[in-house]
């Protein structure tokens, strides 16, 4: 057996490695909610809609602007880069400065926000992303630096501005700072509103905390993807508050439109042209 050995396993074990480095890795991704195994493609191409039951996963802003706009093309509009990326030197775990080089490396984006101007449908519009890659989405300075600019750039077009929301909240590296953001935020959308152009948001899984207090729920049109947590507290601080058990889908998208908080429940494939057709009616009018 000394020849079996010495001989085939070495060949085998080189063949067997030889293959697995053939193969690229994250050829597939699990669905956090039915557990089936998705190719990396097969999701891109459904835009990252779950195959098997219908889940929608996260996106990120680039594949956002992608598929909201005509024919995927967009101009992505320059943000203005803050004087300062720690003013606090806020350090908890970690450096804040060390969590924002981890993200842009991992993301290839300064900040959490992207801006895209385009068309939809035909119509003039200009679309403010969250990436909840970079940081849980969380608005700090730059994000609201960024809708501003939205803002600004969709007056000066005579443009809607539509929103795509998924974020934890405020960014507590920030503390003050990043509550700051928030009435910043509110100003940036009354200026569009004052202008008479329509601002629309598209809810996705999750907008919480400073976010959906502020910007995020200040649309004229609230349109979510199905299964979205939207809420300002979690689920479990809040039964701790009000010592009550809370439904089960208390806090999904389906909940807020039964109960008045949303406009419509749109699957993501369908979202592209549901908002062409709202922009349209709105230019109309």
């Amino acid at each position: 057996m000394n020849w079996i050995s010495k001989v085939f396993r070495p060949k085998i074990r080189a063949l067997v490695s030889r293959k697995s480095k053939d193969v690229p890795e994250n050829m597939w991704e699990k669905c956090p909610s039915c557990g089936q195994m998705s190719f990396q493609k097969e999701l891109a191409e459904n835009l990252r809609t779950c195959p098997h039951c219908g889940h929608h996963l996260r996106m990120t802003a680039e594949a956002r602007l992608a598929s909201l706009f005509d024919d995927q093309r967009y101009d992505r509009v320059p943000l203005a880069s803050v004087k300062r990326d720690d003013p606090l030197h806020f350090k908890d775990r970690e450096k804040y400065t060390e969590r924002l080089k981890r993200s842009r490396a991992n993301t290839g984006l300064q900040d959490a926000a992207l801006v895209g101007d385009g068309r939809i449908g035909g119509v003039p519009a200009v679309v403010f992303a969250l990436d909840f890659r970079f940081l849980g989405g969380s608005m700090g300075m730059a994000v609201g630096e960024a809708l501003l600019t939205a803002g600004k750039r969709a007056v000066e077009r005579r443009a809607a501005l539509v929103l795509v929301t998924a974020s934890g909240g405020a960014r507590m590296q920030e503390g003050i700072l990043s509550l700051m953001q928030m009435p910043r935020s509110i100003l940036a959308l009354e200026q569009v509103k004052e202008a008479d152009l329509p601002v629309i948001n598209i809810l996705a899984d999750p907008t919480t905390g400073g976010v959906t207090a502020s910007f995020g729920m200040l649309a004229d049109i609230h349109i979510s993807e199905p299964g979205a947590m939207i809420g300002f507290a979690g689920q479990r601080v809040i039964e701790e508050t009000i010592r009550e058990s809370l439904p089960d889908n208390f806090q999904r998208a389906e909940y807020l439109l039964d109960h008045g908080m949303i406009d419509l429940v749109v699957p993501r494939r369908e979202l592209a042209e549901t908002l062409a057709k709202v922009l349209r009616l709105l230019r109309s009018g």
